[in-house]
C-alpha cells in the first residue's frame, strides 16, 4: 500500500491531541466504562507504528483475556483504515493468531504478553512502545518490570496505561496521584476531573466518561446513569470516571471528623472504655498501633490516634513507643508473634496476645461492624485511607467473600486486637436480653 495514501478514521474530539501528542514518556488514560479510551490508545500506537519502525508490547494481567480484546481491537480499527490482511504477500498491517502478533509493511511490529508469565517478559528486547491494558489489574513490581524492559539507545520511549479508576489503595492511584503511606502528593485527581488534560513532569494524563464518546447509544449510557440508584460506588468509577472503591463497603458506618471534635466527643462519654491495639509487620506489611475509645453506652467507636510504620525492627519501633511504655497501657496484638510480644514484655511494655481460633478473623469482622458510627480523627491518615474505601474481595463467580477485602488492612487488625474480649451486642442479643429482663419480670410478680 503506498505509504501516502490518506487514511480516514472517525475519532472522538476528546482524544484529537492525544493521538499526535508524544511528548511524554507515560501516558496515563484513567476512564469510566464506554469512554472510548482503549478504542484510542490502540488507534494512537497503530498511526506511530506506521510513520516510525518499532517494536510494541501490549500487556494484560492474564494472557488468555488479550486475544479477544486488545489483539480483536487493533484488527477492528486496521479494518476501518483499510489496511488489515491476514495474507503475508499484500503490504498492509498483518494480523497472526499463532504466535499472536501484529506486523506493519514498514517492519514494524506488535508483540504481546501477559503478566502471568513473567519469565517469557524478562526475555523481550528491543521494545520502544508499551500499553498496559487495565494496568490497575497488574502488579506494581509487574509495572516496574516492564518499565525495565522499556529500553533504546536512540529512540524515544512510550509507555501508555488506560484504566478505569478503582479503589486508591491501586498503585496507578499511589504511583501517579496521592501515596498517602509516603505522604508524596504528584496530582491531586480532583484537579484532573476538573481540567481533564494534564502534564506533569514526564506523564500526560487524560480523563475520559462514556459523554467523550459519540459513538455510544444512548440506552447504554442510560444503563450507567441508573447505577446512580443502586449502586453508588460503582456509579462513581463507571460513570463518573472517579477513584473510589467499586463494591460493598466493609464499614459503611466509618467516618471521619476534626481531631478536636473527636476528642471533645470523647471526653464527654459517661461509660468510656480505652483500647490500644497493635498488628506488627515489616517489609511488606506495617507496623500498626491504634489508640481507640468505645461509648459503650450509645456503641460509638472512637479512633484518635495512630502509628503507622513498616522496615523497622523490633528495637526501633520499642524506642518509637516509648509513650506507651511510661503510660503503662495495656496493647494487645497479634497472638501469632509470640516472639515479638516476649520482646516488648521484656523491654517493660505491658502487652498481651489477643485470642485466636478458628473463625476468628470473621468474628473481629462481624464484632466490628456491629458498632453503630465508627468516629475516626482526620489525623489517622492510614486507617481512613485503609478503611475509608475498603470493599469485600469478590469469589470468581462475582459474590463477596466475607472475611477477605481488596487490600490488607493493618490498622483494621489492630482494631480487632485491641477490641479483644469486647463484645458489641447486636439486636439479636439485645431482643434476648430485653425478653429474659420481662420474663424474670413476670416472676418475679
Amino acid at each position: 500500500m503506498p505509504t501516502n495514501e490518506p487514511i480516514e478514521l472517525e475519532v472522538n474530539p476528546h482524544f484529537e491531541d492525544f493521538l499526535f501528542d508524544w511528548d511524554q514518556k507515560y501516558q496515563l488514560l484513567v476512564g469510566g466504562y464506554g469512554s472510548s479510551k482503549s478504542h484510542h490508545a490502540a488507534t494512537k500506537i497503530i498511526l506511530k507504528l506506521l510513520a516510525e519502525k518499532r517494536k510494541a508490547l501490549v500487556v494484560r494481567e492474564v494472557y488468555e483475556t488479550i486475544r479477544e480484546s486488545c489483539f480483536d481491537l487493533l484488527a477492528d480499527i486496521a479494518r476501518e483504515m483499510r489496511l488489515y490482511t491476514e495474507k503475508k504477500s499484500e503490504k498492509k498491517i498483518q494480523f497472526t493468531t499463532s504466535p499472536l502478533q501484529v506486523r506493519f509493511p514498514n517492519g514494524s511490529r506488535i508483540i504481546f504478553k501477559g503478566m502471568d508469565d513473567e519469565q517469557k517478559l524478562k526475555s523481550i528486547n528491543g521494545v520502544t512502545l508499551v500499553w498496559i491494558e487495565e494496568c490497575s489489574e497488574i502488579k506494581y513490581k509487574g509495572f516496574k518490570e516492564i518499565a525495565r524492559r522499556l529500553r533504546h539507545p536512540k529512540i524515544p520511549l512510550h509507555m501508555i496505561l488506560t484504566t478505569n479508576p478503582i479503589e486508591t489503595i491501586n498503585w496507578v492511584y499511589t504511583h501517579f496521584f496521592i501515596d498517602h503511606k509516603n505522604k508524596r502528593t504528584i496530582l491531586d485527581e480532583r484537579e484532573l476531573y476538573k481540567k481533564r488534560i494534564m502534564v506533569v513532569g514526564r506523564t500526560y494524563y487524560h480523563h475520559s466518561t462514556a459523554d467523550d464518546n459519540y459513538f455510544l447509544s444512548s440506552e447504554y449510557i442510560e444503563e450507567l446513569d441508573e447505577l446512580k440508584e443502586y449502586d453508588p460506588d460503582l456509579y462513581r468509577v463507571a460513570r463518573l470516571g472517579r477513584f473510589g472503591a467499586s463494591g460493598k463497603k466493609v464499614l459503611p458506618q466509618f467516618s471521619k471528623a476534626p481531631h478536636i471534635d473527636v476528642m471533645e466527643a470523647i471526653a464527654k462519654i459517661k461509660k468510656p472504655l480505652s483500647r490500644t491495639g497493635m498488628d506488627f509487620g515489616f517489609e511488606e506489611s506495617y507496623n500498626a498501633v491504634i489508640k481507640m475509645v468505645v461509648d459503650t453506652e450509645r456503641h460509638y467507636l472512637y479512633i484518635y490516634k495512630e502509628y503507622y510504620k513498616n522496615n523497622m525492627t523490633d528495637d526501633e519501633t520499642a524506642l518509637e513507643l516509648t509513650e506507651y511504655k511510661e503510660s503503662g497501657e495495656l496493647i494487645i496484638t497479634d497472638s501469632a508473634e509470640p516472639k515479638a510480644i516476649s520482646y516488648y514484655q521484656k523491654q517493660g511494655f505491658n502487652m498481651k496476645g489477643a485470642k485466636k481460633f478458628p473463625g476468628s478473623r470473621l468474628q473481629n469482622i462481624k464484632k466490628t461492624k456491629r458498632f453503630k458510627k465508627i468516629i475516626c480523627s482526620d489525623e489517622c491518615e492510614n486507617v481512613i485511607h485503609e478503611l475509608e474505601n475498603l470493599v469485600y474481595k469478590k469469589d470468581r463467580s462475582g459474590n463477596d467473600i466475607n472475611d477477605q477485602f481488596n487490600i490488607d488492612p493493618h490498622t483494621f487488625s489492630a482494631i480487632w486486637y485491641g477490641l479483644d474480649g469486647y463484645e458489641v451486642a447486636n439486636l439479636k442479643e439485645k431482643s434476648k436480653k430485653e425478653s429474659k429482663k420481662r420474663s424474670q419480670g413476670r416472676r418475679r410478680a
